[in-house]
């Protein structure tokens, strides 16, 4: 079953080598959560100069990462803002100087949703009833053939596509007061099917795995 895409765009290998820099993941990941800022303020919060965050920024934007958040700004001063879509990494790089991008995206990307998960469980305890009881955790452990664990992955893409359109609605400003009913929510999602690449005489000797 060919995997469908559900981003607006796939990265290709020029985008992936300039996206694997620890700066700009940084200063995506913290536009994507407040939204659109400029290189002045992202300078403050990551301890950098404007001059360094004005030159990320460009770079992020030349691969199509972000834009220019129209409307926003006095003068010169530019907004940047996560281009609405999202993006892709597509298949396995060919050529090694993008597999090694590819590889360092990959684990920044385990990084981060450890860390989120390691946030979340420190902030909920004081976080607002009504935003505990529709969090959650999940996992499932299933046996499935490839082409079932291809429709399922789909599926749950759909769910997620209507959800991103919506929320691309809404994106914040750069000041003034929010909705509060509205708040910055992570979705993690894998399929993992764990064990494919062992022989089939080493997973037949392996236990089962608990269901959950």
């Amino acid at each position: 079953m060919g995997s469908k895409s559900f981003s607006a765009r796939t990265l290709d290998a020029n985008a992936l080598k300039s996206f694997a820099h620890p700066l700009r993941l940084r200063m995506y990941e913290l536009l994507d959560e407040h939204g659109p800022s400029t290189a002045t303020r992202l300078a403050a919060l990551l301890g950098q100069n404007t001059g360094a965050t004005s030159y990320h920024l460009r770079e992020l934007a030349r691969h199509g990462l972000i834009e220019v958040a129209q409307g926003m700004g006095r003068g010169k001063e530019k907004y940047w803002r996560v281009t609405p879509g999202g993006y892709s990494y597509g298949d396995a790089a060919a050529d090694p100087e993008t597999a090694s991008a590819l590889e360092f995206l990959l684990d920044d990307l385990v990084r981060q949703r450890g860390a989120e998960l390691a946030r979340w469980r420190e902030e909920e305890p004081g976080a607002p009833e009504e935003w505990v009881r529709v969090s959650g955790y999940g996992r499932r452990s299933l046996r499935l053939t490839p082409e079932e664990t291809g429709a399922l992955r789909d599926e749950v893409f759909e769910v997620l596509q209507r959800y991103r359109s919506l929320s691309e609605g809404r994106e914040p400003g750069p000041a003034g007061p929010r909705d509060p009913s509205i708040g910055h929510v992570v979705v993690h999602f894998d399929v993992l099917p764990l064990g494919a690449g062992r022989d089939a005489s080493d997973a037949s000797d392996a236990p089962d795995e608990p269901a959950s």
